[in-house]
C-alpha cells in the first residue's frame, strides 16, 4: 500500500471510529440516565433528557436543565427566556410549559422581545404548531378584525396589538401595515372555529401555554446535531436530537426573521446544509482523483525518462528484489533528508547502500536527477550508482557500500566515534573530493552543478577514498546554453553561496559548489563546525572569520603537538577555503584552480580578501527549500568554468 492509499485508508478508518465511537456513546448514555430522577411540585417525574439543578452530573442533558422556585418548575434557555412547566409526559415524549410573563395572569408581552423559543416537532413535515400569537407595535390605530388590540399596554403614543396566524398564512413581517413594527411571536393553541378571538380568550391560551412533542424523524438516527427548514414559515431550525429512552426527541429554536424570510434562511440554513453534506464530499472526492491524477503523471513521467535512457541506465531492479537484497530491511545504515539508507547485500556478495525515496519528500524529478547524474558518471571520487529502482511509489536507489560513513564523522569527533584523520590524510581526502567535484564541472559533456557540498554528501570507502554522494539538488549545464532556469534555492545553511539567496552577489554558476567546498575545507581545518555557538570566546563564534584574522597578521592557528608540515597544511587549507568562500562569485577561483592551488607549495598561495562575516547572522546545519518565484538564472563564461574534457 502506498503512502497516499494508507493516507485515504487511515482517514475512512478514523471516521468509521468516529462513528462507531458515537454510537456505543449513545447507547451507553441512554442505558446510564434511567435512573436519575427528581420533582418540583406538581412536576414529579423529571427525568432524562431534563434534569434537576443539583442533580448529579450524569442526569439528563445539560441544556435542559430545570430549576425549582416556590415549587414551580422552570425552564430557562440560553436567551434567558422562562417558562413555567406544567407536565412532562416521557410516555408520550411530550412536555407542557407557559410563558412566566404570561401565565401569571397579568398583562405582558412575551418573555423575549424577540422570537427565540423552544419546540417539539410531531415530525418535520407537518406544521410547527398550529398558529401563533404575534405581538406589534402601531403608530396609529388599526382597523382590522384579525389584529387584536392589548388594552393594558396600549397607550396614546403606541398600540400594541396581537394577531394570530394560523398554520403558514400571514406570519410574515413584510404583510404588517407600514405604521407596525415586530415585537415577538409566540405559539398559542386556539379553536379554529372562534372567528376574531377577543384578548381575554388570547390571554386565557397563551396562559395555558403550549406542547412540546418529540420529533419522530430523530427517533432512529444517531446524529447529535442537525438543520432543519421550512420555506412556508420563514423560520430558521437548529434541532438537537437527544435519546428519549428508546426513542428521541429535539429541541427547536425558531428566528422569526423581519423581512427577507426565506432568503435568509435559505443562506443560514440550507446553505450550510448542502456544503456540509453534499458539496463536501464532492470537493473531497475531486481532490482525491486530482492528487490520484497527478501521482500517475508524476510516475508517467519518471517511466518515459526511463525508456529513453535504457541504454546507459544502470540496472533497473525490482521491489522484491530491493526486499530481498536488504533482507527486509533489516540493517539500516541512517536516516537522510529523503528517506531511510538501508545496508544490503548482491547474490554475487558486493556489499551495497540501498536509499529508500519517501514520496513525499524526494519528487518525480530529483529521481530522474539523481539517476540521469551519477547514472552516466563514472570517477574515483564520485560515488557510483549500481541500480535502481521505481515501482509506481516504491522507489530506491542502490549504491556502492561505503564502511566508512560520511566525511563529518572523522573530521567532528566529538559529535561522533569517527576516526580522527592526520593532517597528511586530511589533505588527501581534500584533494580528493576536489577532483571529484572539478570532474563534475568539467569532465563530463555538460557541466553538473552539486548545489550540496557538504561534510555529509562526502561518503568514505574502506580505503578512506573521498566520493562525492546525493546528487538529487544537482542540474546540468549544456554547453550550448547559457543560461539555466532554477526556480528554487535549495541545499543546507552553511554551505549555500551567497548567490543562491540574492542575485546581487553574482549569477549562480559552478562557483555556487566552490562556495560550498570552501567551507567543507574551514571546517576540515578547524576540527569543529563553522558557526559554533559555545566556543569559549565569541570572535571565534564564526570560525573563517577567526581564521582570516589569525593568518592576516601572522598568528597561529592554535595547534596543538602539530609539526611544521602539518602546521602548513593547516594554513594552506585555510587559505584555500578563505579564497573559495568569497561573498562574490567573481572572486572565487573555479574548481580548476583550486585543485592546482591543493596540489602546489603554501608559498604559491597568495593571502585572499577578506570576505564579509557577519556571525550573527551565520547559521549552520539546517536544510532549507526556498520556492521564490522569482527565477535565478546560472550563467557561466569560459572564464569561470571552462569545459576540460581532457581531465578526467
Amino acid at each position: 500500500m502506498s503512502s497516499e492509499e494508507a493516507s485515504i485508508f487511515s482517514t475512512y478508518l478514523f471516521c468509521l471510529m468516529m462513528f462507531v465511537f458515537s454510537t456505543s456513546e449513545i447507547e451507553a448514555r441512554k442505558l446510564e440516565v434511567q435512573m436519575c430522577s427528581s420533582s418540583c411540585g406538581n412536576v414529579k417525574n423529571i427525568s432524562y433528557p431534563f434534569r434537576l439543578k443539583g442533580d448529579p452530573a450524569g442526569c439528563g442533558h445539560p441544556e435542559l436543565e430545570l430549576s425549582c422556585e416556590n415549587n414551580k418548575t422552570i425552564l430557562e434557555l440560553s436567551n434567558s427566556a422562562r417558562y413555567y412547566v406544567k407536565r412532562i409526559s416521557h410516555d408520550k415524549c411530550t412536555i407542557s410549559v407557559a410563558d412566566v410573563n404570561l401565565a401569571n395572569g397579568s398583562c405582558g408581552l412575551p418573555y423575549k422581545s424577540f422570537s427565540l423559543y423552544p419546540y417539539f416537532f410531531r415530525h418535520i413535515n407537518d406544521y410547527i404548531l398550529k398558529s401563533y400569537a404575534h405581538y406589534v407595535n402601531c403608530s396609529s390605530n388599526i382597523v382590522d378584525q384579525a389584529y387584536t388590540k392589548v388594552p393594558c399596554l396600549s397607550n396614546n403614543q403606541s398600540n400594541v396589538y396581537v394577531y394570530v396566524g394560523y398554520g403558514v398564512t400571514n406570519t410574515r413581517i413584510s404583510d404588517l401595515p407600514d405604521s407596525c413594527v415586530f415585537i415577538s411571536k409566540v405559539p398559542v393553541v386556539l379553536n379554529r372555529s372562534v372567528d376574531n378571538p377577543s384578548y381575554e380568550d388570547l390571554r386565557k391560551s397563551l396562559e395555558s401555554g403550549f406542547d412540546l412533542k418529540r420529533l419522530d424523524e430523530c427517533r432512529d438516527n444517531s446524529f447529535t446535531e442537525y438543520c432543519n427548514f421550512r420555506y412556508n414559515e420563514g423560520v430558521v431550525a437548529k434541532i438537537i436530537c437527544y435519546p428519549c429512552y428508546m426513542l428521541y426527541g429535539v429541541i427547536y429554536q425558531a428566528i422569526f426573521w423581519p423581512s427577507m424570510g426565506n432568503w435568509i434562511s435559505f443562506l443560514l440554513v440550507d446553505v450550510p446544509i448542502i456544503g456540509r453534506f453534499i458539496l463536501a464530499p464532492i470537493v473531497f472526492l475531486v481532490f482525491l482523483i486530482q492528487r490520484y491524477r497527478k501521482s500517475l503523471k508524476r510516475v508517467g513521467n519518471v517511466e518515459k525518462f526511463l525508456h529513453n535512457q535504457q541504454s546507459w541506465m544502470p540496472k533497473r531492479y525490482s521491489y522484491p528484489e530491493i526486499i530481498a537484497v536488504t533482507s527486509h530491511f533489516t540493517h539500516k545504515l541512517g536516516q537522510g533528508g529523503f528517506g531511510s539508507v538501508y545496508k544490503g547485500q548482491l547474490h554475487t556478495g558486493g556489499l551495497i547502500a540501498v536509499k529508500m525515496l519517501e514520496n513525499s519528500k524526494f519528487s518525480g524529478e530529483e529521481f530522474i536527477n539523481e539517476v540521469s547524474t551519477i547514472g552516466r558518471i563514472h570517477h574515483v571520487n564520485v560515488v557510483q550508482l549500481l541500480g535502481f529502482c521505481s515501482e509506481g511509489s516504491k522507489r530506491a536507489l542502490v549504491y556502492e557500500y561505503m564502511p566508512n560513513g560520511s566525511l563529518d564523522r572523522h573530521i567532528f569527533p566529538k559529535e561522533s566515534r569517527g576516526q580522527s584523520f592526520s593532517w597528511e590524510k586530511l589533505h588527501e581526502v581534500a584533494l580528493g573530493t576536489a577532483r571529484g567535484i572539478e570532474y563534475l564541472h568539467n569532465g563530463c559533456d555538460v557541466c553538473i552543478l552539486h548545489f550540496d557540498i557538504k561534510p555529509h554528501n562526502i561518503l568514505l570507502d574502506h580505503n578512506f577514498i573521498p566520493k562525492v554522494s546525493d546528487f538529487g539538488l544537482a542540474k546540468f549545464h549544456p554547453k550550448e546554453n547559457d543560461f539555466v532556469s532554477l526556480s528554487a534555492t535549495r541545499g543546507t545553511i552553511g554551505y549555500i553561496a551567497p548567490e543562491l539567496i540574492s542575485r546581487n552577489f553574482g549569477t549562480v554558476s559552478c562557483k555556487s559548489d566552490v562556495y560550498g567546498f570552501g567551507m567543507v575545507l574551514l571546517e576540515m581545518a578547524g576540527g569543529r563546525r563553522n558557526s559554533n555557538m559555545h566556543a569559549t570566546r565569541s570572535s571565534k563564534a564564526y570560525f573563517p572569520s577567526w581564521v582570516y584574522d589569525q593568518l592576516n597578521k601572522g598568528g597561529d592557528l592554535e595547534l596543538r603537538n602539530v609539526t611544521e608540515i602539518e602546521s602548513m597544511i593547516a594554513r594552506k587549507l585555510c587559505m584555500i577555503g578563505l579564497w573559495c568562500i568569497q561573498v562574490k562569485a567573481a572572486d572565487r577561483p573555479s574548481m580548476t584552480k583550486v585543485l592546482e592551488m591543493l596540489e602546489g607549495s603554501i608559498d604559491d598561495l597568495q593571502m585572499p580578501p577578506k570576505p564579509f562575516f557577519s556571525s550573527s547572522r551565520h547559521i549552520s546545519g539546517r536544510e532549507i527549500e526556498s520556492d521564490s518565484s522569482t527565477e535565478l538564472l546560472v550563467s557561466e563564461s569560459i572564464e569561470e568554468c571552462s569545459f576540460n574534457d581532457s581531465y578526467a
